[in-house]
């Protein structure tokens, strides 16, 4: 089992996030509402897959990237950047895959699952 660490600020979203991977996938989901819980939750555990929101309270999805894989252990987990509207100049130079609001979840999934498998 892998765990998918999911940044989202907005709780119905979140929730809907958590209940589709926990209920369609093997994998374990941790949410949390910002960019400090997140860094709060990499101290206990390693994560295999980001899900991070682009607007976030305090720091954004792209800073918070930045600042996840400045932490030796993470530094190679790959993400999946959340917005109404991805700006591939900020994606293309990290590990990072954006995807646009509003979200097919089955997308979603596949998507999860390709990142998880490579």
């Amino acid at each position: 089992m892998k765990t998918i660490l999911i940044v989202e600020d907005d709780a119905d979203i979140g929730e809907l996030y958590f209940d589709t991977i926990s209920q369609e996938t093997p994998h374990q989901a941790v949410l949390v509402p910002d960019g400090v819980a997140a860094l709060n939750v990499v101290e206990e555990i390693i994560p295999d897959l980001f899900l991070l929101d682009y607007h976030l309270p305090v720091m954004n999805g792209l800073a918070l990237y930045d600042k996840l894989h400045t932490i030796q252990g993470l530094e190679d987990i790959p993400a999946i950047l959340i917005t109404a509207g991805v700006l591939e100049h900020d994606i293309s130079n990290r590990k990072l895959v954006g995807i646009s609001k509003p979200i097919d979840l089955e997308k979603l999934l596949d998507l999860i699952e390709d990142l998880l498998a490579e």
